[in-house]
């Protein structure tokens, strides 16, 4: 079902009118009461009627005013059918027995504020915390406002088996209030849930840190696509995974971000050694590597400029020396010596 747009009447004049005609009724009554009263005949009892029969459905006509804000749609349906959707902003009357659907009325979503509660009603959040139940005064007005959907974080395990706590930010709108309202049972309730599956079918795809031989791109070859080196590409895959899911709900994607990302509590502490092991690993390769580059040049020095000659033991002797100076954790203390070398 697509969305068509609902031609109202303006406001204004027909609630004018309706005015009009509930005094004229009101008239009409005491015109007819004063005619019997008068006159012993029967020529007060129609005005009489009239006027009694208007005051008494003449209430029916108010229901069909409708008010409108800026981004904001109102789904009416008459007798089962749907008729139109009302989306500009205005004073308006449509049919009084027409009836307004809106099957999320009663969801807040946690992080969103999206329909302000009017009422004042009483509100409890949902055991998955991420809706908001409203139990009365429910507004049956759609917004068509940027909103925001900020799910729980959920525990998944990465393409390794690693289990990864992520979490998403959702910015979404809806685009189309027929679909959101008769395609499916509950739209924010159909968004979370879709959410939550896009973010586990992509997190499985990738492992938390680069690693050998994964292919996360699904072209055949390894590539370096992790959880936390390439954020912003998985991001945008779970934006298109949830805009893929959701299209038939009438609801448009506009971004989705990941809020927050980390190991399991159970396997933090072990993956952060492991990290660090890592990182002492490569800053002693790099002090190696710059220390054999300085005895190396020492040497060279010292044979270039004929400064002394030294035999294989005392370069080796020299070279132990220089490398536990230069890789050495703590500050070396010199020993002088002022005998010979030999």
């Amino acid at each position: 079902m697509k969305e068509k747009t609902l031609k109202a009447r303006p406001g204004m004049p027909m609630l004018i009118l309706f005015l009009l005609l509930y005094l004229a009724a009101i008239g009409l009554t005491i015109m007819g009461g004063l005619l019997l009263e008068s006159s012993p005949g029967n020529i007060g009892a129609l005005p009489l009627t009239v006027g009694i029969v208007w005051l008494a459905v003449g209430i029916i006509p108010f229901f069909g005013f409708k008010i409108i804000k800026p981004q904001e749609a109102l789904v009416l349906t008459l007798f089962g059918k749907y008729i139109g959707t009302l989306k500009e902003d205005g004073f308006y009357f449509v049919h009084p027995f027409s009836s307004a659907v809106n099957p999320a009325s009663r969801t807040r979503l946690g992080q969103s504020g999206d329909v302000d509660n009017d009422s004042g009603s009483k509100i409890t959040i949902s055991p998955e915390g991420n809706a908001i139940q409203a139990n009365a005064g429910v507004n049956k007005k759609i917004s068509l406002k940027i909103m925001t959907l900020n799910n729980n974080k959920q525990k998944v395990n990465d393409v390794l088996g690693n289990p990864v706590e992520i979490g998403i930010a959702v910015m979404w709108r809806v685009v189309d209030t027929a679909r959101a309202v008769f395609n499916v049972d509950n739209f924010k309730e159909y968004l979370s849930l879709q959410c939550d599956s896009a973010l586990r079918d992509i997190v499985r795809i990738y492992p938390y840190d680069v690693a050998p031989g994964i292919d996360t791109t699904g072209d055949g070859e390894p590539d370096e696509g992790s959880l936390r080196g390439s954020s912003a590409l998985v991001a945008e895959r779970i934006h298109e995974h949830i805009q893929e899911k959701v299209k038939e709900a009438g609801l448009e994607i506009i971004e989705a971000r990941i809020t927050y990302l980390a190991y399991a509590q159970e396997i933090a502490a072990v993956m952060l050694q492991r990290q660090q092991a890592s990182a002492i690993i490569d800053a002693r390769k790099m002090i190696v590597d710059g220390a054999v580059g300085m005895v190396e040049m020492a040497l060279d020095k010292l044979n270039e400029n004929d400064v002394v000659k030294l035999d294989e033991e005392r370069k080796a002797a020299m070279v132990s020396n220089l490398l536990v100076v230069l890789c050495g954790n703590k500050d070396t203390q010199p020993i002088v010596n002022s005998g010979s070398l030999y």
